[in-house]
C-alpha cells in the first residue's frame, strides 16, 4: 500500500469505525467517554500490532485520553516512550500515519522518561499530561516507570506546580469568563468547567491539595457538562468547546431536554457547584504558599480578619439577624474569602425582620456599593441560600437563562453586574444607595412570567418596602425599575429632533434628579447587558436626549430645545441644485433627486445591495425635490460605485427587487445559523408622540433587504416617511418610521390596518 511519504506497507493498516459509537443517542457523558477511549484502545493496539512493536519500546495515553476523557472529537494524545538504547526510529515513522489517516487529531511524542521528564520541568501541559500516563501497547514496565518518574518529579516541585496551576486557571478564567453565567460558556476552559475538575486532580497530586469535603460532591455536576461537551462534539461534528447560543436547541434535544432553557439552567447550576469547589480549595492552596499573613484581626461581632481570610468565633451570635450584613459588608471591603465553615453557619441567624433594621438595609447599599468584590460575597451567599433569604424574590433569577446575543449572562449575574457598573458612577447622582440597589432590582421581573416590566413593578414595591426604605423611596425604586427602558428606547428608535418626543419623556420622568437616577441605571444595566446594548453611537444617543429633557424639566420650551437641524445648509443647498447629487460624508449618504414615489426606498435599496447597514434615515420633500439622509456602518464599500448605483436606482434604470432578492438569497446560503428565538413581527402605531406624524414601530427578524421592503409598501400607500430610525439587535430588527399621508398624520383606523397589512407582507416575503 503506497503512503504520502513514499513508502511501502506489506498490509493495510487496521480501519477505525466509530460509526456505532457516534449514532448511539443513548450513549452519553462518561459512559460515552469510556467507551470510545476503549475502542480507541483496541484500534491503536491493533495498529501498532500491525507493525510489530519493538523491544524496549511503549505506547501509552497521556492527558485526556489517558484519563478515558475522550469526547468524540477530542485530540489523540499519545507518547512513544523508548529506552536509549531500542531500536524505534522506523516503528516511530510508520505507526503515525495510520492515525493521521484516520481524520483523528494527533497530539504525539517520542522520548525517553528522562527526555520527557526533563521536558515536563519547563511545560506546565506536558507535566498534568503525564499524570496520566495509561499503557497501550509494547512494554508495560516502561509506562509504570515513566508514570512512576512523572508523579515523583510532580511532587518533588509541589509547590512551584501548585502555583503554577493556579496561575494557569486564573488566566483562563479571565479569557474565558464563567460557564455558569454566559451566554455562549465554553465547557472545558471556562471557571467552572471540565479543566477546573482536572486542575483539582492535578493539585491534589502534589500533595499540597488538602482532602476538602467539597471536591468530592461535584462528580454529579461533572457529568452534566461533560455530556454537554460530547454532545457538543456530535451536533457540530468538530472539536468545540463553546456552547454557542446556535446549538443549544439540538444539544438539549440530544440530551432528552423539553428545552434549551432547561439544559442551560443544568449547565449553570453545575458550573456554580464546580466553581465553588475549586474557589474553596484554591484558596487554600495560594494561602499556604504565599507569603505568611499577618495577625488574625478581631472586629466587633465576633468577626476576625485572617490575612485574606474572614471567620467568625465560636461566641459570635448566631441569634443576631444583623450578623450575615456585618460579614457581608466585611468581606467586601476588605475582599476577603468568607470561610466556608462561617458560611454554614450564618443560616442559622434569624432571618431579617420586616422591615429590615435602618443598619440592614445600610448595610446592605453600601455592600453593593463595593462593586465587583460584593459579587463574589452575594455569590457565595447565594451559594448558601443566604441571598434568597434576604429577598425570596431572588430565588427565580437563580441561574435563569437569556438566550439571545443581547444578554451576555443569566439574570442573576445580570444583576450583579448592573449594581457593579452603577457603583462606579454613583458620584453623579444624589441619592447613591437607590441607584446600586435599583440596578440590582430592575430586571428581577425576569424571573416570573409575564412582561418583566410589570411583573418586577409589583415585586420591586413589596421587596422596598420590606427592606424599610419610605413611601417616596419606595416609588423612586418602582420606576426606576417601570423606567428603565425608556431613554435608550426612545433614544434608538424615536427622533430627538421631535419636541414631542422630548414633552413625553420629561412628563414621564417628573424631575431633574430623577432624570439623572435613570441615566445612571440605563448606562449600568446597558454595560452590563452587553456590546450590543452600550456603544459610542448610543451613548451619544442618550446624553443627547437626556440634556433635552433636563432643560426642558428646567423650564425651557421644547421647541426651542429641539430646533429644527434637518435640513441644514448643506442639504439644502444640494436640494437648490435641482438635479440628482449624492454627497457620501464618513457614515452619512446623502442622495437628492426628483420628487417621485419610493424615492426613500430606491436609496435604501441601493444601499442594501452595497452591503450597508442603515442605523438611522432620515427624509424630506420641499419644491419638487427629495432628499434622503442615511446613516450607515462604517463598513467598507466602493464610493464611486455606490454613487453610480444611486444614480441609476433614483432614475428607475436598477432592478433592485431582483437585485435586493438575489442578494438575499446570497446571504442567506452564506450566514449562520439564526437562534432559535421566536421573533414574531408585530406593526405598532404611536399618535402621541409626535405633533406632526405618526410613529409606526416595526419589529420581526433581521433580513437582508427588509428596510427597503418595507420603505416600498409605505410609498404603495403613497406614505411618506420623514424619519426612520433602525436598531438590530441580534437576529432582531426594531425599526421605527415616521410617516405622514398628504402631509397629515395617519388616523383613519381602515388606512391605519392596511399600512399594517401592507408592512406585515412585506416582511413575511421569501
Amino acid at each position: 500500500m503506497d503512503r504520502h511519504d513514499g513508502t511501502v506497507t506489506s498490509a493495510p493498516a487496521p480501519v477505525l469505525d466509530r460509526s456505532d459509537l457516534l449514532d448511539d443517542a443513548a450513549l452519553q457523558g462518561t459512559a460515552f467517554a469510556e467507551a470510545h477511549t476503549e475502542r480507541l484502545d483496541d484500534w491503536v493496539r491493533a495498529v501498532a500490532e500491525s507493525l510489530g512493536v519493538p523491544d524496549g519500546v511503549a505506547l501509552v495515553a497521556v492527558g485526556g485520553y489517558g484519563r478515558r476523557e475522550m469526547a468524540p472529537h477530542s485530540d489523540l494524545d499519545l507518547v512513544l516512550v523508548h529506552t536509549p538504547e531500542a531500536e524505534h526510529q522506523d516503528f516511530a515513522e510508520r505507526v503515525w500515519y495510520p492515525m493521521w489517516d484516520s481524520g483523528l487529531k494527533l497530539g504525539q511524542r517520542v522520548d525517553t522518561i528522562d527526555g520527557l521528564c526533563k521536558l515536563a520541568r519547563t511545560d506546565l501541559d506536558t507535566a498534568t499530561a503525564l499524570l496520566s500516563v495509561r499503557h497501550l501497547v509494547g512494554d508495560e514496565s516502561l509506562a509504570l516507570d515513566l508514570a512512576v518518574a512523572a508523579a515523583s518529579q510532580w511532587r518533588e516541585a509541589a509547590a512551584d506546580n501548585a502555583m503554577a496551576l493556579s496561575e494557569r486557571l486564573s488566566g483562563m478564567h479571565d479569557a474565558n469568563g464563567e460557564v455558569a453565567f454566559l451566554l455562549h460558556p465554553d465547557l472545558k476552559n471556562g471557571r467552572g468547567g471540565l479543566r477546573d475538575t482536572n486542575a483539582l486532580v492535578w493539585a491534589r497530586a502534589t500533595g499540597v491539595l488538602g482532602q476538602d469535603p467539597d471536591l468530592e460532591t461535584i462528580a454529579d455536576d461533572r457529568e452534566v457538562i461533560l455530556r454537554a461537551r460530547i454532545a457538543l462534539h456530535r451536533v457540530t461534528s468538530r472539536a468545540t468547546d463553546r456552547l454557542a447560543l446556535d446549538f443549544q436547541d439540538d444539544v438539549a434535544a440530544a440530551l432528552g431536554y423539553s428545552t434549551a432553557d432547561e439544559l442551560m439552567a443544568d449547565i449553570s447550576a453545575a458550573a456554580r457547584a464546580i466553581a465553588w469547589a475549586s474557589d474553596g480549595a484554591w484558596f487554600w492552596v495560594d494561602r499556604s504558599l504565599r507569603d505568611p499573613v499577618s495577625a488574625p484581626q478581631a472586629l466587633d461581632g465576633g468577626i476576625v480578619l485572617d490575612g485574606g481570610l474572614l471567620r467568625i468565633t465560636d461566641d459570635a451570635d448566631l441569634s443576631d439577624p444583623e450578623l450575615p450584613f456585618q460579614v457581608a459588608l466585611v468581606a467586601a471591603r476588605h475582599r476577603a474569602f468568607i470561610e466556608r465553615r462561617t458560611l454554614r453557619l450564618l443560616p442559622e441567624t434569624p432571618a431579617p425582620p420586616t422591615p429590615w433594621t435602618d443598619s440592614m438595609r445600610s448595610a446592605f447599599a453600601e455592600l453593593l456599593g463595593y462593586g465587583r468584590p460584593a459579587i463574589a460575597v452575594i455569590e457565595a451567599f447565594d451559594r448558601v441560600g443566604l441571598m434568597s433569604r434576604m429577598i425570596p424574590e431572588w430565588e427565580p433569577c437563580r441561574s435563569r437563562p437569556q438566550r439571545n446575543d443581547y444578554h451576555r449572562f443569566t439574570v442573576d449575574r445580570h444583576l450583579l453586574e448592573a449594581a457593579a457598573e452603577a457603583s462606579s458612577i454613583v458620584d453623579r447622582v444624589a441619592r447613591p444607595d437607590l441607584l446600586v440597589v435599583g440596578a440590582l432590582l430592575h430586571d428581577i421581573g425576569k424571573g416570573y412570567p409575564g412582561d418583566h416590566t410589570d411583573v418586577g413593578v409589583e415585586l420591586i414595591a413589596a421587596i422596598a418596602a420590606r427592606m424599610g426604605y419610605p413611601p417616596a423611596d419606595v416609588e423612586t425604586l418602582v420606576d426606576m425599575c417601570r423606567h428603565h427602558l425608556l431613554l435608550p428606547d426612545v433614544a434608538t428608535r424615536r427622533d430627538l429632533d421631535d419636541d414631542g418626543t422630548i414633552r413625553t419623556v420629561a412628563d414621564a420622568v417628573r424631575s431633574v434628579d430623577f432624570l439623572v437616577l435613570l441615566a445612571a441605571l440605563t448606562e449600568a444595566d446597558s454595560v452590563a447587558t452587553g456590546p450590543a446594548a452600550w456603544n459610542r453611537s448610543k451613548a451619544d444617543l442618550v446624553n443627547l436626549l437626556v440634556q433635552r429633557v433636563d432643560d426642558v424639566l428646567s423650564g425651557a420650551d421644547p421647541q426651542a430645545v429641539v430646533g429644527r437641524r434637518f435640513p441644514g445648509p448643506k442639504q439644502r443647498a444640494l436640494m437648490n441644485g435641482g438635479v440628482f447629487a449624492a454627497d457620501i460624508d464618513e457614515r452619512t449618504v446623502t442622495v437628492v433627486q426628483r420628487d417621485r414615489a419610493g424615492a426613500f426606498s430606491r436609496v435604501a435599496g441601493v444601499l442594501t445591495l452595497n452591503g450597508l447597514d442603515i442605523v438611522r434615515a432620515a427624509a424630506h420633500t420641499e419644491d419638487g425635490m427629495a432628499l434622503s439622509e442615511f446613516t450607515v456602518h462604517t463598513n467598507e464599500f466602493d464610493a464611486g460605485r455606490l454613487i453610480e448605483q444611486l444614480e441609476l436606482g433614483t432614475k428607475g434604470r436598477l432592478a433592485l427587487d431582483a437585485r435586493v432578492d438575489d442578494r438575499r438569497a446570497t446571504y442567506a446560503r452564506s450566514m449562520k445559523r439564526q437562534s432559535a428565538k421566536r421573533i414574531v413581527p408585530s406593526v405598532t402605531v404611536d399618535n402621541a408622540t409626535s405633533h406632526v406624524a405618526t410613529v409606526v414601530e416595526v419589529t420581526g427578524r433581521d433580513q437582508i433587504g427588509l428596510l427597503y421592503r418595507i420603505a416600498r409598501a409605505l410609498a404603495e400607500l403613497k406614505i411618506g416617511i420623514s424619519t426612520a430610525r433602525i436598531q438590530t439587535i441580534g437576529d432582531e430588527v426594531i425599526d421605527a418610521f415616521y410617516v405622514t399621508a398628504d402631509g397629515n398624520k395617519l388616523e383613519d383606523p381602515a388606512h391605519l390596518a392596511e399600512v399594517e397589512r401592507a408592512i406585515l407582507h412585506a416582511m413575511a416575503r421569501k
